[in-house]
Parts: structure tokens; sequence; C-alpha cells
């Protein structure tokens, strides 16, 4: 039986997914979707899948489910969470305001602000408080007590990868890990543009230290505490253009560094994030935008069988 998927595309300043109605797709098979549609030479192309699907929770008005590109389910993401209010607002799904998510991370508050043509185009996200035990990131980084925090912890860089890859980038020996309900691993630098980031960001993500992966910043903060340039691999999907939680973790990382003010605009190839962390007891802020780039059908058993014409995956 042939099954055809009408989903929507979106980004938030370039992070880029493709957004179904989870409550019209209930037996669809979401991790082997986002695999077939993600590829950007003989599919759709996206960062993955993320389907905005009825809550399990009487404490939510909706859940949404994030798939990356090779088809493991994550726990949040930032820019993808701002879509998914702008997804349900504009097709009458939810008008609350603001509107109560249910993700891997816990339910989190997103308010929406409508733009000239009435419909969501940026939101402020309550990403919620950041994790910093050791274990509970999780990472299991040698010689460090499962509840210590890894804040400037010194590494060898060699680790992950050939002698001198840090070099043009200035990369500093060392990281600091933060979790916002998913792994982060910041690394401070001069020139975020200069690091290898096709080459490192796998050897990062599946490094021992990293039981359940992890995603990598490469970031440069200041000269002006309120800014920083980053970059990211992220986990599942490889270099993208922005990462909501990232600069999440990467404005609780430069606080906890003495690097950064409280309130951070964070630069992303994609394009720019307002973060805020009030107190490290706090909830992280961010706020940006939501964008819609287009809507469409895709005939999935067709589109695995000229993924497997071409060698691109097996599904």
């Amino acid at each position: 039986m042939t099954i055809t998927m009408r989903f929507t595309k979106m980004h938030g300043i370039g992070n880029d997914y493709l957004y179904i109605d989870g409550a019209k797709y209930a037996s669809l098979d979401l991790a082997r979707a986002a695999k077939l549609v993600s590829d950007r030479h003989f599919a759709v192309g996206s960062d993955g899948l993320i389907a905005v699907c009825p809550s399990t929770r009487t404490d939510a008005d909706l859940r949404m489910r994030m798939f990356n590109a090779d088809g493991s389910e994550g726990e949040m993401c930032g820019n993808g969470i701002r879509c998914v209010a702008k997804f349900a607002v504009d097709r009458g799904i939810s008008a609350k305001n603001p509107l109560r998510i249910e993700t891997g991370r816990g339910v989190l508050e997103v308010a929406w602000q409508r733009g000239s043509d009435g419909k969501v185009a940026n939101a402020s996200v309550m990403m919620g408080a950041p994790i910093l035990e050791h274990h509970l990131i999780p990472a299991r980084v040698d010689g460090v007590a499962p509840t210590a925090h890894l804040i400037k912890h010194t590494i060898d860089l060699a680790r992950f990868g050939p002698a001198g890859w840090w070099h043009d980038a200035k990369v500093e020996p060392h990281m600091t890990l933060v979790s916002m309900g998913n792994p982060h691993a910041i690394f401070c630098c001069d020139d975020p543009a200069k690091v290898p980031l096709e080459l490192i960001g796998p050897r990062i993500e599946h490094d021992a230290w990293f039981p359940s992966r992890i995603n990598a910043h490469f970031v440069k903060f200041g000269p002006d505490p309120s800014r920083a340039l980053m970059r990211t691999w992220e986990r599942g999907s490889g270099i993208t253009l922005a990462c909501g939680t990232g600069a999440s973790a990467v404005c609780v990382a430069g606080v906890l560094l003495d690097t950064c003010d409280r309130t951070l605009h964070a630069q992303l190839p994609g394009g720019p994030l307002r973060l805020e962390w009030p107190s490290n007891e706090a909830s992280v802020c961010m706020t940006g935008p939501a964008t819609q780039s287009f809507e469409g059908e895709v005939d999935l058993d067709a589109l695995a069988e000229t993924l497997a014409h071409h060698g691109v995956l097996n599904v």
C-alpha cells in the first residue's frame, strides 16, 4: 500500500525539519520516515522530522516528537519547538498562548508572537534549568566523579582527531558539558569557522565518554560580553545552521566560565538567537524566529525505492 505523507517544511534560523500532524499519522514509522525524507540530494532534504501530536499528559497542550536525519529520536530541539508552536497555531490546532508542549525534556512553555501576516513569526521558549551533573549529561569522562560539574575541564584535543586540528581555530584545551535535556559539549576558540567540523564532529559525537552521543559546539565569546559566535555539530544530523538547545547550553557555559553576560546574543550560521539565564537555578529563555518554507506531499514507498536505487539508504 502506498504511504503518502503530507508535510510542512519549516526552519528556525536554518535549522530545518519536516513537520507533520502526528494525529493523522499515528501508525507511521516516524524513525523510518525521518531517514527517508532527510536526504538532501534525492529526497526533500532536512535536519529531520518533527511530529506534532496530542499530548499524553494533562498538563500539556501538545506533544512534540523529534527525529534526527539518521532516524534517532532526540529529546528536544530548541529551534524545532518554536516551529511546533507555529504549526499548531497557524493550523488552528491550538490558540493557547503560552503553549505548553510535551517533549523528551518535559513540558516546556512557549510564548508566541504573530507577524504582519497574522501568522506566528517568533517565539520565546522556557528551556528549563540546565543539568550539570556529570552522570546526568550523561558522560563518563575518565577520572571524573558522577556528580561533578565539568566546567573548563582540561582535555587532550588529540583525542578527537589528528594532531594539530585545533591550531588554525586556536581551540582551547578544555571543554564544558551542559545538558538542556540533551547533551552538549562546548569548546572555546578564536575562530569557529576554522574548525574542521566535518572531521572532528563525528569523533566527538561518538566518543566513548558520551554513552548517548553528544552535540558539539565551537564558540568564540566576546569581546562584547553580550555576544558569541558559534558553530555546531548535531548528534544524528551533522553540521547544522543552528541549534537552539546548543545556544542555550553555550549561554550557560559562558556564564559559568565568566566569559559572557546572562543575556547573550548568539550568532549562529543561520542567524541570531537571544538567550537569557537570570540565575544559576533559573530556566534559560530562548527567543528566535519560526519560518515556513513550503508545504508538500511525499510517497514514502516510492522515495524508499529511489534512495535504494541510488545506494543512499536501505530502509
